[in-house]
Order: structure tokens, then sequence, then C-alpha cells
């Protein structure tokens, strides 16, 4: 399994709805709300041969109130 992490930027006063779908999916290991650009970052986990755009594409970015995301790959934990 790898560690991916996805920020996602949501739509003026939409972050706490968002939040709570994405819960409900039980897409994220851990989420959190954040400052800046991006309102939530997502760490996700998954197969190493699973499709993240897919996932992304059918579990995340069709959730309403989402703007923007942004997806981060790891390879190596430290």
């Amino acid at each position: 399994m790898r560690a991916v992490f996805v920020q996602l930027q949501c739509a003026p006063g939409k972050t706490y709805e968002v939040a709570d779908v994405l819960f409900e999916r039980e897409v994220a290991s851990e989420l959190y709300s954040t400052s800046g650009e991006y309102d939530l970052l997502m760490k996700i986990y998954i197969e190493d041969s699973e499709d993240i755009g897919k996932l992304i594409n059918q579990k995340v970015a069709n959730v309403p109130g989402i703007v923007r995301t942004l997806t981060t790959l790891t390879f190596t934990a430290f």
C-alpha cells in the first residue's frame, strides 16, 4: 500500500459539508482542515495496482462543493 495526499479546494462555506461526505464515503484514512489555497488535506492509502486517477474521479472529485483537487503521490517513507 502507498500513501497518497489530496488537497481539496472547496466552494466558500462548503468545507464542512465536503468533509462530511468524504467521511461517509470512507475514502480518507485521515482528513484535516488547512489554511491557505486549499481547505482540506486528505490522506488515502491505495494498493500499488490501484488506479489513483479513477479513485479520485469516482469517489472524491464528484463531491458537491469541491472546486479543485491537487494529488501528490508518495514513493518512500523515511
